[in-house]
C-alpha cells in the first residue's frame, strides 16, 4: 500500500508469530506482571514502553496471552490510563516540537509543510477518538494550547 504523503510505497514489517497458548518458557505469574505494570506506570511510562519491558526483561512475549486482556484494559481497570492516547499524545509532541523549530527558522518550508500534514493527522485521530468515546465529544486541537494538553 503507498503512504500518504510520499510517492513511495511501504515496507513490509515483521510479522510476530500466531500463538493461542502462552509458550512454556515465558514468566505466567500474573501477579508480579500486575505489580511491574503498576510500577512503571506509576514512573509515568507509557503502555508501549512497559510491554517492550515486559518483553525484553520479563520474559512475557505476549500480555494478552499471559493475562487475557490488553495492556490498555490493564491500565484502565486499575484507573491509571494516560488522559490522551498514546499516539494521539506523540504527534502532538512531534507537532509542538516543529513549532518550536519554527519559531527560530520562519522560512524553513519543508517543515512548514511537515507541520500541516502532522496537525492533519492530530485533527483526523482526534476525530476517531471523538467518534469512538475515548476523547470527550468537545474536544478539540488548538496548537496554542497543546504544550499544556502534554503536561497533564
Amino acid at each position: 500500500m503507498a503512504r500518504m504523503y510520499a510517492r513511495r510505497r511501504g515496507t513490509s514489517g515483521s510479522v510476530r508469530p500466531y500463538r493461542k497458548e502462552v509458550p512454556a518458557w515465558s514468566n505466567t505469574d500474573v501477579r508480579e506482571i500486575e505489580k511491574v505494570i503498576r510500577e512503571f506506570r506509576k514512573q509515568g511510562r507509557p503502555a508501549s514502553e512497559i510491554g517492550l519491558v515486559l518483553r525484553d526483561k520479563y520474559g512475557v512475549p505476549d500480555v494478552k496471552l499471559v493475562m487475557g486482556k490488553r495492556l490498555g484494559t490493564i491500565l484502565k481497570e486499575m484507573g491509571m490510563e494516560a488522559k490522551l492516547p498514546e499516539d494521539l499524545a506523540n504527534l502532538i509532541r512531534k507537532a509542538v516540537g516543529l513549532r518550536k523549530h519554527l519559531a527560530d527558522h520562519k522560512n524553513d518550508l519543508h517543515n512548514k509543510r511537515q507541520l500541516h500534514l502532522t496537525e492533519a493527522k492530530v485533527r483526523r485521530l482526534a476525530r476517531y477518538y471523538v467518534r469512538a468515546g475515548t476523547l470527550p465529544l468537545d474536544w478539540t486541537y488548538k496548537p496554542e494550547s497543546a504544550e499544556i494538553l502534554l503536561s497533564r
